[in-house]
């Protein structure tokens, strides 16, 4: 017998989570080979204008006998931007920030997918003369409300199910605003658009090569989950 940590998870899944979990990893993988290729996936999160080092990256060399360093434990500032970004395997399609003082409602969610249609004509024009776009979100209130679902549909805008707690199900929560945020973690900005800025500098500096990894890493979750029995499968050395 040893101690184990307990590994702290998004949520303790039910039965029937962890049965949706695989039935729509099984019904993508299984029923969609290709899929892939035609998906836009996003998301929005927070930037902060200060977010602390992680322990790694506030880690020193030192020799066996000097003292261990120590650091006050800091929080994240009150300063923060909200990011809304859609990529596929090329690159990134459509980014923005919220507006200080507005809320990701339905409303203006609607305006957001009106303007990725925009851009997937100018930059994705294959995409767009199919005019059959495949959108990939999570379940948050604004993706799946009653008003969003109608302009999805009414703009020929398919949808891809994604089970509810599942961010190691989302490539933007799996890839892209931990890569993002990696980079800007114990540096300090004054100002929401200092903020933006370098958060645009480091999204410009995310290859194609990295996007299609994260592809390629996405189709393997999906496979890991269904092996997982829709456990929860990062850190178990499955992925």
């Amino acid at each position: 017998m040893h101690r184990i940590a307990a590994k702290f998870v998004p949520r303790l899944l039910t039965q029937d989570q962890k049965d949706s979990r695989v039935a729509i990893c099984q019904e993508t993988v299984i029923n969609n080979p290709t899929l892939l290729l035609n998906v836009i996936t996003g998301n929005e999160s927070i930037v902060y204008a200060y977010d602390p080092e992680t322990k790694l990256q506030s880690s020193q060399w030192k020799s066996p006998g000097s003292p261990r360093p120590k650091k006050a434990r800091m929080q994240e500032s009150k300063l923060k931007t909200m990011l809304i970004c859609f990529f596929d395997q090329e690159g990134i399609v459509h980014q923005e920030f919220v507006p200080p003082g507005m809320t990701v409602n339905a409303d203006f969610y609607c305006d957001v997918l009106r303007r990725l249609r925009e851009n997937v004509r100018c930059k994705r024009p294959q995409k767009w003369r199919n005019q059959n776009l495949i959108i990939h979100h999570d379940n948050a209130l604004a993706h799946m409300s009653f008003k969003g679902l109608p302009f999805l549909a009414k703009t020929n805008m398919t949808v891809i199910p994604h089970p509810p707690y599942s961010p190691d199900l989302a490539p933007c929560d799996f890839f892209l605003f931990p890569k993002l945020k990696l980079r800007m973690k114990g540096r300090t900005f004054n100002t929401i658009e200092e903020t933006q800025e370098e958060s645009q500098q480091v999204l410009d500096t995310i290859s194609k090569r990295d996007f299609q990894g994260c592809f390629q890493t996405w189709h393997k979750c999906w496979d890991h989950c269904i092996r997982a029995k829709g456990e929860y499968f990062e850190g178990d050395g499955r992925i």
